[in-house]
């Protein structure tokens, strides 16, 4: 029988493709008090870096994990247990410790990815959960649904939740036609309705959020609530980040770009950085990006205001921020009257990865609610 005294620390799994991850350092010492939701260590991936951030509270009694040492997902790293659990249970406990199977599905030979054919061309898409409620998130402007590495499974822990590849994007069709806002929020109905969505609660991310608040407008009857991510479409205001992603063209050029998306600059790898380069030169990419940041964001100015015309008839809303976002001001969280807002101190435009426990739980209180 399982001892639910004892809580194991495991090496997580970020992303659909993720087989393994590097225990990069401990951020707290053995016998320190645990809070949910506290950073306990810090793992590197190929693609990203983050925080192993406690689900229970309680007492790290055992640091197993070593330091610059690569373990596969699920691999027991630490315990956490009250201190009335004797030691000489806590070394029964790692002694015996068998990493769990592989969930129905995630097997190596199982899909990662799904793809849907839509009036508005062929789009990658993931699926995660089960639940009664369903969520779409949608990425921002250059970005592909492995950007909700950090997100999609948390998520789906209390719902079924969808990502997906904006036209243009990731490993979606690279066509787009008559790039605007209305055309992307075309694309993103046409894939509720490829996979069989009547409704779904929507989380977007930057240009996501703006697609979002559309989609409301444009059908509100498929959109249960809003989650707007550093949202675009909330006010005039952005920096020159869109123009200059779209003319980097070499690391050397981009790794600087990435690193205006982050507050922490260290969360931009080498890897991240090449894995943008290599969708970056894909063909059609180019065309796709200059022609989509001309139509939304040509000039440093956010042509479409989605937020002032949904003012006042919004669906349950949740903003979220990051305080030092150096590509939206921070302050246009506060634009959509009536709306949850929260606002996070140290974390940037990438407030969804950087804050990624905190802003799962807001979401799955948000859907719930």
């Amino acid at each position: 029988m399982t001892d639910t005294r004892i809580v194991p620390i495991v090496m997580p799994k970020w992303g659909l493709s993720m087989k393994e991850g590097k225990v990069t350092g401990w951020l707290l010492e053995d016998g320190s008090k645990i809070n949910v939701g506290d950073a306990i260590l810090e793992v590197e991936t190929d693609k990203i870096a983050g925080s192993v951030e406690a689900s229970d509270a309680g007492v790290l009694r055992r640091r197993v994990g070593q330091p610059d040492t690569i373990y596969p997902v699920k691999t027991l790293l630490g315990v956490i247990a009250d201190p009335s659990v004797p030691d000489s249970e806590i070394d029964a406990f790692v002694s015996a410790y068998v990493a769990p199977a592989a969930d129905e599905g995630e097997e190596d030979q199982g899909p990662k990815y799904e793809f849907a054919d839509t009036p508005s061309g062929t789009m990658r898409y993931a699926k995660r959960g089960s639940g009664d409620e369903t969520v779409l998130l949608i990425h921002g402007f250059g970005g592909d649904l492995d950007g909700w590495l950090f997100n999609l499974d948390a998520i789906g822990e209390k719902a079924t939740v969808y990502a997906v590849d904006l036209p243009g994007h990731g490993q979606s069709t690279k066509k787009i036609d008559n790039p605007s806002l209305k055309t992307m929020t075309k694309a993103a109905l046409d894939f509720m309705d490829a996979v069989g969505l009547d409704k779904a609660h929507v989380v977007g991310h930057s240009m996501g959020g703006a697609i979002g608040m559309q989609m409301a407008l444009d059908a509100p009857a498929k959109v249960k609530s809003l989650t707007l991510i550093c949202s675009a479409g909330l006010g005039p205001e952005i920096s020159d980040y869109v123009d200059n992603f779209v003319a980097a063209q070499g690391r050397k050029d981009l790794k600087p770009v990435l690193e205006q998306l982050f507050f922490d600059k260290g969360l931009v790898s080498r890897q991240l950085v090449e894995d943008v380069l290599k969708y970056k030169r894909l063909d059609g990419v180019e065309g796709a990006l200059k022609a989509l940041s001309a139509a939304l964001f040509g000039g440093r100015t956010q042509h479409d205001a989605p937020g002032a015309k949904i003012a006042g008839k919004q669906p349950p809303t949740l903003i979220v921020w990051g305080k030092d976002d150096q590509i939206i001001p921070s302050a246009h969280a506060s634009k959509l009257e009536g709306a949850k807002v929260h606002v996070f101190d140290n974390a940037g435009h990438m407030v969804f990865m950087e804050k990624a426990s905190d802003v799962n739980n807001l979401i799955k209180s948000h859907i719930a609610g």
